[in-house]
């Protein structure tokens, strides 16, 4: 049971003692200050986000309150995974780039805004996937993807945290992309063997929207919150074909391509084929990169994520 006059555990990945931290903190503390609420701001030095969040998450279970995730779509993620796992409420305050989650739940983007929304708002349930153990709240993917993301954050030390940014750096990885992959899909008790660019799946609503996957038909209304997941296949395609893809995936018409293939299910198994059976497989998730064995299974988890959010 939420208890709203129970303290709060905000989870913000960074050293206290950095100007951008000491502004969060001091926003944060005023928020709760207004409101006449309390709460806990934790810092997780880096390498030990998922320690702190798991700890944040237990104690605000047995606590009743809920743990606040403060940061970009990695530190929601890892916060979400240690939330999910205890069973306890969570809240968002984005500092990302994109912010497709908190978006697609209506907080605001803006941290004083989002802050107050966040203090009127009570548990609601929403939708979570996993690739086998590791939960998604947007999207994961294998192939190409994880490399397009490795080389956004890059680009992203180099020139800045911005969309055009992020744009540039997913055509420059787009226009080299050489890698084909083989994988064996199975789902809704059929198998596909195909060759692909990548594999990517979307758990998240608004961002399937903004690239023009939203409309996949009768069985895909309301899909990333009915329990389904969208899954895309990039086929093997040329350069000029492939500048075509990314345009139309920035204008939001990425459906209409003809170097795509998608379907709505409720989970699959990916089994990438010529591959040693220890050999583990690139995948990202929510923006992080990582490594997991293979077959690698992704679902809609049957127990959801409990959300603070503003009816």
């Amino acid at each position: 049971m939420f208890n709203a006059a129970a303290a709060l555990r905000f989870v913000v990945n960074g050293q206290a003692g950095h100007s951008d931290a000491d502004a969060t903190r001091d926003a944060i503390e005023g928020a709760l200050r207004e409101a006449g609420r309390s709460g806990t701001v934790l810092f997780a030095a880096p390498g030990e986000l998922a320690q702190v969040a798991h700890k944040a998450a237990a104690q605000a279970l047995a606590e009743g309150s809920a743990v606040v995730a403060v940061g970009g779509d990695g530190t929601i993620n890892t916060v979400a995974q240690a939330a999910h796992a205890v069973g306890c409420t969570m809240g968002v305050i984005p500092k990302g780039t994109f912010n497709y989650f908190a978006r697609e739940h209506g907080v605001p983007t803006e941290t004083l805004e989002a802050l107050r929304w966040l203090l009127d708002a009570r548990p609601e349930p929403v939708q979570i996937a996993a690739i086998n153990d590791q939960v998604f709240l947007v999207n994961t993917s294998l192939g190409l993807y994880p490399d397009l993301l490795q080389d956004r954050e890059a680009w992203k030390a180099r020139f800045g945290r911005s969309r055009l940014v992020a744009f540039g750096a997913g055509m420059a990885t787009l226009l080299r992309a050489q890698r084909r992959i083989r994988l064996a899909i199975e789902f809704d008790n059929q198998r596909q063997d195909m060759r692909t660019l990548t594999l990517f799946v979307g758990n998240n609503r608004l961002q399937l929207e903004q690239l023009g996957l939203g409309g996949t038909g009768e069985r895909s209304e309301g899909a990333a919150a009915d329990g389904h997941i969208t899954a895309v296949v990039l086929k093997p395609i040329g350069t000029l074909a492939m500048v075509g893809l990314m345009l139309r995936g920035a204008l939001g018409q990425l459906g209409e391509a003809s170097g795509i293939e998608r379907f709505v299910c409720r989970g699959l198994v990916v089994k990438p084929s010529r591959m040693r059976a220890r050999r583990k497989v690139k995948v990202a998730f929510d923006g992080e990169v990582g490594w997991m064995s293979s077959p690698l299974t992704i679902r809609v988890l049957p127990q959801p994520l409990w959300l603070l959010k503003k009816a």
